[in-house]
């Protein structure tokens, strides 16, 4: 069972944006390549005036000797069975011998700290980003879907600081954190790998995996672990779409038939599917945004807005421009509407409710 454990902990890290690029391994390479430099630098010294050196058990000094001497000089153990006795080996201890046990050391000790220094930063990093990440939003499945819908969001005024990728794929991860984003490696179906990546605490989920009954499950757990948050999430089959409802999910896209209809409407009309296709893509040309309305287009007309309004949000009610019951407009309504991509609020896209 501890083995279990240690194997569910390893596959559910959170791996957050890394500032250094050099790898630990490389550095402790260079750091052992240059003890060992220091080392032979030192046996050299000893065997050049291997004269001037006693040994207490044959009187003689070779090579194994200075190496033997080098080593636990360095090491500052000092058994005192080989000791300098002539005056030039005495200065040559002083004046070098005793600076490379230094450096030695240093180098030694160095490495180990900062192996300790860096699990401490990285610690305190983790901690730092669980304690400040509010509000945020979680992405399930960092593929194609994923990646579109996060770029979006980022067009729309989203910070990388405030988003949380999951995907079981360690080198997915690894990409999305090379791209500044904060990365959980699990199955998002485990509440604990939710857990580990603030679910509880997020504002926006999106559920962009693979299958349609892993995108299910993903939905029943977040709605268990996070009654307020919105969910969105996307199904390759219209069938399944209703079923994911169900299951938690505020908005649900057929990514298939999404797909097949934009393909029909270029049959039809080229000009019109490269239009959608404008619309659906956030900072450039045209935008499709969400807004309040505000007290001056209180009680007026729909068509009497400035901006270009195609349905009203009431309540949970979605209004066509055209419906009687869309106008006059209220303050608690939300209009949905079609502006140019410079004026687009940089809250449109990452706060919908």
């Amino acid at each position: 069972m501890a083995r279990e454990a240690d194997e569910q902990l390893a596959v559910s890290r959170v791996k957050l944006p890394k500032r250094v690029v050099e790898r630990p391994l490389l550095q402790v390479g260079k750091r052992l390549l240059l003890a060992l430099v220091v080392l032979l630098l030192t046996v050299f010294i000893v065997w050049l005036d291997r004269g001037g050196y006693h040994d207490n058990a044959d009187g003689k000094v070779d090579f194994l000797d200075s190496f033997y001497y080098a080593t636990v000089t360095l090491s500052t153990t000092g058994y005192g069975d080989i000791v300098p006795h002539s005056d030039s080996a005495r200065l040559v201890n002083v004046l070098l011998v005793t600076p490379l046990r230094v450096l030695f050391l240093i180098i030694l000790v160095g490495t180990t700290l900062e192996v300790l220094t860096e699990r401490t930063r990285d610690e305190w990093r983790l901690n730092r980003w669980r304690s400040t990440l509010r509000d945020h939003t979680v992405v399930i499945g960092f593929g194609t879907k994923g990646r579109s819908a996060l770029l979006t969001l980022c067009a729309t005024g989203l910070k990388k600081e405030q988003v949380v990728i999951v995907d079981p794929s360690s080198k997915v991860i690894e990409a999305a954190t090379a791209d500044g984003f904060a990365g959980v490696i699990g199955d998002a179906t485990r509440s604990d790998v939710l857990i580990r990546a603030e679910l509880q605490r997020a504002r926006q989920i999106i559920i962009a995996t693979q299958r349609d009954d892993t995108a299910v499950l993903v939905a029943l757990t977040a709605r268990q672990l996070n009654r307020g948050a919105k969910i969105v999430a996307a199904v390759r089959e219209e069938e399944n779409a209703p079923l994911l409802r169900q299951s938690g999910a505020d908005a649900v896209i057929t990514s298939a038939s999404a797909a097949g209809r934009l393909l029909g409407l270029s049959v039809l009309s080229p000009y019109a599917g490269t239009v959608m296709e404008d619309l659906i893509q956030q900072g450039s040309g045209l935008d499709i945004v969400e807004r309040p309305v505000i007290k001056s287009e209180v009680g007026k007309n729909v068509r009497d807005t400035d901006d270009l309004v195609v349905s009203v949000l009431r309540g949970h009610r979605l209004l066509g421009y055209d419906d009687p019951k869309a106008s006059p407009l209220q303050l608690t309504d939300r209009l949905i509407t079609i502006v140019r991509a410079s004026n687009t609020p940089s809250s449109g896209g990452v706060d919908q409710r």
